[in-house]
């Protein structure tokens, strides 16, 4: 049930869903003020994927104080609740994909190194039942039009009067939102990029919107998190100062042991799993199955998702058609329950034409011993090594991700070596405690003042 939550904010555009921040709780988030290590050194001289000694955050006693600089110390035996500082991330809200899992297993983990979580929704719509962290505070803030700041104003004051030390925004809707909203309330921003913005999508006008916003909304940003190197180097690319830039890879939770499969029996199962929209290529794993068929190869397909425009999905279905494909799809929908799934597939493909962030679908897959064929793409090539952990083919070639689906049915490729490999590269690299860790490190960095100063004189620096 929504409720209006004029109590803490006086605003009518801000609601919360049932779980209200605790009282107790408003006036503890601020970080803890210590002397800075003279062995600190010159962040901005370093490079950002570098590990650096941090300095903890000060933890203010009001809300108010952090806008005017004072600071109070906490007692010398203070409680794990007072340690504990409070984050306010930005999202979108609007659907429930890969970079809304990421927000989600962060609400999860965060909590163990010390940041609680509330979320904000710009648009708020399909995240709010699905997310998992339903004990996680959840506000919505809608923004009425792609550039309407007003919630800003809502924002900061809820920044102000619940005590978050930063905020932290994932989308560029919000960070026009989150950027301004930070800076009303004196408090540090972080910005998560999820993909590159300038070709996340096929029509050209929504790249160039979406790309000039996310660069306008940064000038202030303290951080900018890209979840893969491929990423960070879009974001450098696109004008942000090179010492603001940490790679955070995504990573998603791991049984702990690879489950036992046998090997597939036919006909295979070939499995994608996406918010299914132009980017992610299901045309050519279309017409690969085709061809398939033709050479009397046997396979299904089992597609888990939904679609994110009406007027696509009647485009699929009729591609499906022309192809005569009928009998050989299965069309799941979207489910929050991916792992049961992915135990139904023998092959994962992703086939996308456009570069990705670090497709959350794929660490799924390879967490569950799903073997994966992805394409030569940005993001997807962060994740996969051809012929090692995975598959990799070139994006739009419907002939090459035939072959390949094919070499597996066939057993050219060793299906139970790479399932294996996945796993343990998976668990390695791309777990979801490993992500969390990640940003903390990068909200210490951003709390403590002395980052704060080299990283804003790198920046100007590097503007003259």
């Amino acid at each position: 049930m929504l409720l209006k939550a004029t109590s803490l904010v006086a605003s009518a555009d801000l609601h919360f869903l049932e779980n209200p921040i605790p009282e107790s709780q408003s006036r503890s988030g601020a970080p803890m003020n210590q002397p800075v290590d003279s062995s600190f050194g010159d962040l901005a001289s370093q490079s950002p994927r570098t590990s650096v000694p941090v300095c903890p955050p000060p933890l203010q006693d009001n809300a108010d104080s952090a806008l005017t600089g004072a600071a109070d110390v906490s007692p010398p035996h203070a409680s794990a609740e007072e340690q504990t500082r409070r984050t306010l991330h930005v999202i979108n809200g609007e659907d429930y994909s890969g970079a809304e899992r990421v927000q989600d297993l962060l609400a999860m983990r965060l909590p163990e190194l010390g940041y609680k979580v509330a979320f904000a929704c710009v648009k708020p719509d399909r995240f709010a039942n699905a997310y998992e962290a339903k004990a996680t505070p959840l506000y919505e803030t809608p923004m009425r039009a792609r550039f309407d700041l007003r919630p800003a104003w809502t924002l900061a004051r809820l920044i102000r009067q619940e005590g978050f030390c930063l905020v932290h925004a994932h989308s560029p809707r919000a960070a026009l939102v989150g950027s301004l909203a930070a800076r009303l309330a004196g408090v540090p921003l972080v910005h998560h990029v999820h993909g590159q913005t300038a070709v996340d999508t096929v029509a050209w006008w929504r790249k160039w919107i979406n790309a000039v916003a996310e660069r306008a909304s940064l000038s202030n940003a303290g951080a900018v998190i890209a979840v893969s190197e491929s990423a960070a180097e879009y974001m450098c690319a696109q004008g942000v100062a090179a010492a603001k830039v940490h790679v955070v890879p995504n990573g998603v939770p791991s049984p702990p042991m690879l489950p036992e499969r046998p090997r597939p029996k036919k006909p295979w199962v070939i499995g994608c799993v996406a918010m299914f929209r132009p980017r992610k290529g299901i045309e050519v794993l279309l017409d690969a199955a085709a061809r398939l068929r033709d050479r009397g190869c046997p396979i299904r397909l089992r597609m888990v998702g939904r679609f994110q425009f009406p007027s696509y999905e009647a485009q699929i279905r009729q591609h499906v058609k022309a192809l005569k494909l009928e009998s050989l799809v299965d069309w799941v929908g979207f489910t929050t329950n991916v792992h049961a799934e992915l135990r139904e597939m023998d092959l994962f493909v992703l086939p996308s034409v456009l570069a990705e962030g670090l497709p959350m679908a794929v660490l799924e897959a390879m967490a569950w011993g799903v073997p994966v064929i992805g394409t030569r793409v940005a993001g997807t090539l962060d994740t996969v090594r051809h012929g090692h952990d995975g598959v990799l083919v070139d994006p739009g070639s419907a002939d090459q991700l035939a072959t390949a689906i094919e070499q597996f049915v066939h057993g050219h490729w060793n299906w139970d070596s790479l399932r294996r490999e996945a796993y343990n590269r998976q668990v390695e690299r791309f777990s979801d405690r490993s992500m969390a860790q990640g940003v903390a490190q990068v909200y210490e960095r951003v709390l403590c003042p002395q980052y704060r100063s080299a990283v804003t004189s790198r920046a100007v620096s590097s503007l003259v």
